[in-house]
């Protein structure tokens, strides 16, 4: 029996849209209606949750999409798991839900066991965990790791005190208690929209645009050419064009670059892909220069690019200092593995929740599921299967399918349109075609279906495509 079919026995057989527009009426009013108390301009339409099921997202005009976005790539197992409302309905879950702790002040009896079970998910060559609330806060909390390391290691250790000019001009602002430090990061990529996390994000304006940001350093990212096969000499030229612009940033920089954070993948920017090459070259970087190594995993982590973590497939040695998450794994925060990254006092990685255990709960059942299921070899196989399937329709609609990229890479599949406009036209085809699909960047189509998508609801996604192509 297949895992769709052990989880989700009564999903729909096929999409089945009966609106002539999407959103439909029903939609339509409840966004507008929405709207008096929410910024509802963003919503595709409104979704019926309870009805859901699998990798079906059903709204609430009775329209069933086959998705192959899950919540901007957050859902793992798809809608109403059968396995994760046992454990929604745990003692565990209902104490961390009515009494949710100030961990950090008190934690639970049960807490340590909560954290042992995600560090069985963990990275390989991590082993320790600090928890936040979103993606965006796991690399301003990761943020904040490095900078603290960084200055203790400058004091002289974690032993060192700080001294009375650092405790009295922090309070004023300056330096060098508030010290002019940086975090290198990439053009085109997103890491949040936060006030650090905005500072480090260059994908589009409309992130950043009008609250202040720090004088950060973007680096160029790779943007390769495809098939990768038929351009390895272009590409690994590309790849050290790139590394050499990174060298004279951190060596150029006004102020001290004290963290790097990179996308193995970048999503919301466009699915650009770092090589191994390019990512290990980082690492030799980040080493010769004393900069803290950050990978961002929030999309590309639990799985879907056929590792549980996207950054395994370049087997980066020794392991990069912080790995932050979220998204998929429904929890947030930073996985690491040198103790030097636990601040030298308490109270300065701190905040009342620390976390949110109910969230991690739900993290640890997900990851559980996952590798008893032997999830990630099965998306690692129907992407193969997809991808295949994409790259006939590339040969047939070659100006529909430019830079097909992901082979190889699990379901984290994209390609380019000819332009904005006939993407997005393309998605709202798929749309009526019963079919949920994300875009990324200004003309770039990303897929992002659950760990529970399979070689039929493959099939059903293809047929769609080939019928929305031709209509566009």
């Amino acid at each position: 029996m297949s895992i769709a079919a052990k989880y989700y026995p009564n999903e729909p057989v096929e999409p089945k849209v009966q609106t002539t527009e999407i959103p439909g009426p029903v939609s339509k009013a409840k966004i507008a209606s929405l709207g008096k108390v929410f910024d509802s301009r963003p919503a595709y339409f409104v979704a019926d949750y309870s009805k859901s099921v699998g990798n079906y997202i059903v709204d609430v005009d009775g329209n069933e999409y086959l998705d192959l976005y899950a919540q901007i790539s957050s859902i793992a197992l798809g809608y109403n798991n059968p396995a994760l409302i046992e454990a929604a309905k745990s003692d565990k879950m209902i104490r961390a839900l009515v009494d949710r702790p100030a961990l950090g002040n008190f934690p639970g009896s049960d807490l340590e066991d909560i954290l042992k079970q995600l560090l069985k998910f963990a990275p390989k060559g991590q082993d320790k965990v600090w928890n936040g609330l979103s993606g965006a806060d796991a690399n301003e909390l990761a943020f904040k790791a490095a900078f603290m390391y960084y200055r203790q290691l400058q004091r002289g250790g974690h032993g060192a005190e700080f001294s009375e000019e650092e405790t009295s001009t922090v309070m004023k602002n300056s330096t060098p208690g508030s010290p002019d430090l940086a975090v290198l990061s990439f053009k085109r990529a997103f890491h949040g929209r936060l006030f650090a996390s905005g500072s480090s994000t260059c994908s589009k304006p409309i992130h950043k645009l009008d609250f202040p940001a720090f004088n950060w350093p973007h680096a160029e990212y790779p943007s390769y050419k495809y098939p990768l096969t038929s351009y390895e000499e272009e590409n690994k030229k590309e790849d050290d064009r790139c590394l050499a612009i990174v060298e004279d940033l951190i060596k150029s920089w006004p102020t001290p670059v004290a963290a790097l954070i990179i996308e193995p993948i970048q999503s919301e920017g466009g699915d650009n892909h770092a090589s191994k090459y390019f990512l290990q070259s980082l690492r030799d970087l980040t080493l010769k220069y004393n900069v803290v190594y950050i990978i961002d995993e929030v999309q590309t982590g639990v799985g879907a690019t056929g590792k549980l973590w996207c950054h395994e497939w370049a087997d980066i040695q020794p392991p990069v200092d912080l790995v932050t998450f979220s998204k998929k794994f429904q929890s947030a925060g930073y996985w690491f593995h040198d103790e030097r990254f636990i601040p030298n006092k308490a109270y300065r990685q701190f905040n009342t929740w620390c976390g949110d255990p109910a969230r991690m709960i739900i993290a640890g059942a997900i990851g559980q599921e996952v590798v008893d299921n032997k999830l990630v070899d099965q998306c690692a196989r129907v992407g193969d299967y997809l991808f295949a399937k994409l790259e006939k329709l590339q040969e047939k609609y070659p100006t529909k399918f430019g830079n097909l990229r992901g082979k190889n890479r699990g379901t984290f599949i994209a390609w380019d349109l000819e332009s904005p406009a006939q993407r997005d036209q393309l998605l709202k085809i798929l749309k009526s075609n019963g079919c949920n699909v994300g875009g990324c960047a200004e003309k770039s189509v990303r897929l992002r279906p659950s760990l529970t998508f399979e070689e039929k609801h493959a099939d059903i996604f293809v047929n769609a495509l080939v019928k929305s192509v031709e209509q566009l």
